[in-house]
């Protein structure tokens, strides 16, 4: 068995075993009980990544999301990003389960949340960034063999698409600005596209707020006082 193989073993059996659990349920110190959830390095898709990859791995990330929906005594959920991207279909699937949760969510980019990370901080009820984070906002690109005919143009137009359409329906930024900055020619030296760093990704609307963790948690538990119950 190959070492890919044993990696693909090692999948968590439960959520409170991704989750990180500030403490047990109905612990008197804690105003709310929330679970935190990571978004880190690369985000690995149908494909799995070397050993030496830190990676967040979808066929984890989307059982845990289930369980937390339907987990009575977790009340919150707080998503930290700091990663540089990754797999389009799988990093837009995970944000797409956030954004339809009914638990109250709110995410924080922490160092980066870059390429497909985007649609991933976007997709909680609110957004957070700290003043030092970045974020890189470029078309979709691809690796490996393309064949040179205009399906291929089509589909990354598409794909393009889809990703616009989502953050745009999940943030402020306008369509034609998020558009502008995915094409932009004039600031990356080997790319298109354009660096965004805390302060501006708010300012453009992309993110709801600059703070860091403190701001983050007691915007949570604000949401979750306002929340309606989501049991009877």
């Amino acid at each position: 068995m190959s070492s890919s193989d044993n990696r693909n073993n090692d999948k968590p059996d439960r959520a409170e075993e991704l989750f990180t659990a500030p403490g047990k349920p109905g612990d008197p110190d804690l105003r709310h009980n929330i679970r935190t959830l990571t978004i880190i390095g690369q985000i690995e898709g149908h494909y799995v990544l070397g050993e030496q990859n830190k990676t967040t791995k979808y066929e984890h990330i989307i059982p845990a999301l289930t369980e937390a929906e339907q987990d009575r005594s977790i009340e919150g959920l707080l998503i930290i990003l700091n990663t540089v991207g990754g797999d389009v279909e799988a990093g837009l699937a995970i944000a797409e389960l956030i954004a339809g949760m009914k638990l109250p969510t709110v995410s924080l980019v922490v160092g980066g949340g870059h390429s497909i990370g985007v649609p991933l901080a976007v997709c909680a009820d609110v957004s957070f960034i700290v003043p030092s984070a970045s974020m890189t906002v470029h078309p979709v690109r691809m690796s490996g063999t393309v064949l040179g005919v205009p399906q291929s143009f089509d589909y990354f137009t598409r794909m393009q698409d889809r990703i616009v359409r989502f953050v745009t329906e999940n943030s402020r930024v306008p369509e034609e600005e998020l558009r502008r900055m995915m094409m932009n020619t004039e600031e990356l030296v080997l790319d298109i596209g354009t660096m965004l760093e805390g302060r501006r990704a708010v300012e453009c609307g992309l993110i709801d707020r600059l703070g860091g963790l403190g701001e983050a948690v007691d915007c949570l538990y604000d949401l979750i006082g306002k929340s309606e119950k989501r049991y009877p």
